[in-house]
């Protein structure tokens, strides 16, 4: 389906379940650790600089984040889990939101997980990509900050995320940098066919 990514509006923070939109539209949903950089790869896709908030704190996203691209499908952007600096009660809140959300297998279309492309994928992350897997839809792992590796350590680095969070050959794994675009028109092509 053409999509034009420059028709990209916030629409709504969802709280609890009853926020979700259930209008039938697709739901691209993006999932990460608190500082892996799951604002600036939304912001990288739409080209946009500061379209999803990017924070210096990591945590800065509370609610599962609704974003409509060109009316025609969701953008979902869920909460950072890992260690940012919130109560034992919000990171509490968060995974109960999540775990809610993951739970109604209808909403989501495509899932997007990010991780950090220079580092072993951690607890939480193996945690993130079996709820992904539950699913059986769609589903890939972006690998951001690529532009922080050395050419010679990028590909036993994706060997390492791929192993460490047991995925198979269907689910890509894709080298990323939003800081500099690459792995842009890669991710695009997955997420929206072109």
């Amino acid at each position: 389906m053409a999509i034009n990514l420059n028709q990209a509006e916030f629409v709504r923070s969802a709280a609890k379940e009853t926020d979700f939109p259930r209008d039938g539209l697709p739901q691209v949903v993006f999932a990460g650790r608190s500082n892996v950089g799951k604002s600036s790869v939304i912001n990288r896709l739409l080209n946009r600089k500061n379209f999803a908030r990017v924070g210096s704190a990591p945590g800065k996203t509370t609610h599962i984040n609704y974003f409509l691209i060109d009316r025609q499908m969701y953008l979902v952007d869920l909460p950072g889990y890992g260690y940012a600096k919130v109560s034992k009660s919000e990171k509490e809140r968060w995974g109960k939101l999540i775990e809610v959300w993951f739970a109604d297998t209808s909403l989501m279309t495509v899932g997007i997980q990010i991780v950090d492309a220079r580092h072993q994928p951690s607890a939480d992350d193996r945690i993130m990509a079996e709820w992904f897997k539950s699913c059986e839809k769609p589903f890939a792992v972006v690998a951001n900050k690529l532009d922080k590796l050395k050419k010679s350590e990028i590909q036993s680095n994706l060997f390492r995320i791929r192993e460490t969070l047991e995925l198979d050959d269907s689910i890509p794994v894709l080298p990323f940098s939003a800081e500099k675009g690459d792995g842009q028109r890669e991710l695009l092509t997955l997420i929206f066919g072109h």
